[in-house]
């Protein structure tokens, strides 16, 4: 079977076993099979990838490449301009909106927190979220690398840690996204945006002390939860990575 060389870059290679990673390597290409495929198949999913040259040529994802051709692959380059390029994949997400799949409901409170647009919704099947992610331009977040196989994905990232607030940071540093935080603008219980609400308008919805000590209040536009700056507030700001 013809073969052919393989090197990825940067991130990228947490896809890869140890031994595998910042090196070139070979591997067996069926006749007309395609540069996805081939990416794929060594465990590389294409949403994660922003450029691929093949012999120093940038190709889209069909390019099927010749025996023995010289492939590299590059991650996302949310910071850097390659339009000059063949895009493996559409004009990154300027205005970030988020997909998160079952697995994920900390962190999406987390996103909320630093107002981010994070949905965390049943049903949670894969065919569901691809739908919702494609029909709202959003980018599905999941630890299952599997679901960024599928060619209708577009925008999607497979989070390393396992634990939120690391995968917040995670989030926030690989898509560049600490000029795009507003924190506590979201409701972090439904992600409805929070709007302020006059303090007599819900007077009659306030604790004796709340109402003594607060004056200021924000209200959730989709579910009608009430915020303020209580004792947690400090506390919670601290959690977030700003």
């Amino acid at each position: 079977m013809p073969r052919v060389q393989v090197r990825v870059f940067q991130e990228l290679n947490d896809h890869l076993p140890p031994a595998r990673r910042g090196r070139v390597i070979e591997v067996d290409a069926a006749p007309g099979e395609t540069v996805k495929s081939i990416v794929e198949n060594l465990g590389v999913p294409h949403t994660e990838i922003d450029l691929i040259t093949v012999e120093g040529e940038s190709v889209p994802l069909w390019y099927q490449p010749p025996e023995a051709a010289r492939i590299n692959v590059y991650p996302m380059f949310e910071r850097f301009d390659i339009s000059g390029l063949t895009r493996v994949r559409r004009e990154p997400l300027r205005q970030p909106r988020f997909e998160l799949d079952v697995h994920l409901g900390k962190l999406a409170r987390l996103l909320r927190m630093c107002g981010l647009d994070a949905e965390y919704r049943p049903p949670f099947d894969d065919a569901v979220l691809i739908d919702r992610a494609l029909a709202e331009h959003r980018i599905l977040l999941s630890r299952d690398r599997e679901i960024f196989k599928y060619r209708r994905v577009t925008h999607g990232y497979w989070l390393r840690s396992q634990e939120p607030r690391q995968q917040l940071e995670e989030v926030i540093d690989r898509l560049d996204l600490r000029r795009h935080l507003r924190v506590f603008t979201r409701c972090m219980s439904c992600n409805g945006e929070l709007e302020p609400v006059d303090k007599a308008d819900i007077a009659n919805r306030l604790l004796p002390r709340t109402a003594e000590y607060y004056d200021e209040f924000k209200r959730c536009s989709r579910c009608d939860k009430l915020y303020w700056k209580g004792s947690h507030y400090e506390r919670m700001l601290a959690r977030l990575p700003i």
